[in-house]
């Protein structure tokens, strides 16, 4: 997670004083994100990921944990929950908040423990940085799985960005890459952070690289922007 999010985090966890974090991509576009969201409880969480929390089983690691907010429904559910982040920021918030495993680690550096059940939704995924990244951290992650594990992620489509040719493929104006292959900056209380890549991938391209990676995905639930909840299993 980003370092700026970090410090958002522990200031709002501080004070309770509504700011936003504001972020820009290479396609131009422009959010605005109010860090309570990050904080948001079960009954306002969107159904992609309540779903996907109803489908946890055994320990669990959550990736990108951020403020815990995931991890504390799952450690109040009586799971045993590791919540992992590479913000210090946030794995602060994540002690503060009372998640009692909590790990300060980028992803592809951590190993040594496996787990049942893999998170990493708010489009976690997209921390592998690229598409052509993706097989990297999908056989990491399945290297951390238990026999009859899960892997459950949300990302993307975002085609809908684009101009498209007659046969729907998004027009590029560098026709090597891939659409969902984007740069992030962020904004935060006066402060900018440098642009990190990030990847936005659509369902059928996840198949195909978990496929390459011993992986079968499912979809299984379609959310209202072009996003969809996955489950990824070994094969």
């Amino acid at each position: 997670m980003s370092v700026l999010i970090g410090r958002a985090l522990l200031d709002y966890l501080k004070t309770s004083k509504e700011a936003e974090i504001i972020s820009f991509t290479s396609l131009g576009e422009e959010d605005v994100l109010p860090v309570s969201y990050l904080f948001r409880d079960l009954e306002t969480m969107p159904e992609i990921e309540t779903r996907a929390l109803d489908m946890a089983k055994g320990s669990i690691l959550d990736i990108g944990a951020g403020s815990g907010a995931h991890s504390l429904v799952l450690q109040d559910r009586g799971f045993d929950v590791t919540a992992l982040d590479s913000a210090p920021g946030a794995v602060k918030c994540c002690q503060k908040r009372g998640v009692k495993k909590v790990v300060h680690s980028e992803i592809l550096e951590f190993k040594g423990s496996t787990f049942d059940t893999i998170y990493m939704l708010m489009n976690g995924v997209g921390v592998a940085g690229s598409l052509r990244q993706l097989d990297t951290l999908l056989l990491h992650l399945k290297k951390l799985l238990n026999a009859g594990g899960q892997i459950l992620l949300d990302s993307s489509d975002i085609r809908y960005m684009f101009d498209c040719d007659n046969n729907g493929k998004p027009i590029l104006p560098n026709e090597d890459g891939y659409y969902g292959d984007i740069l992030f900056s962020l904004y935060y209380d006066g402060e900018y952070e440098p642009p990190f890549p990030w990847v936005y991938v659509d369902f059928d391209t996840l198949a195909i690289v978990a496929r390459r990676c011993g992986l079968v995905a499912e979809k299984v639930l379609d959310g209202p922007h072009f996003d969809y909840l996955a489950r990824l299993t070994p094969n």
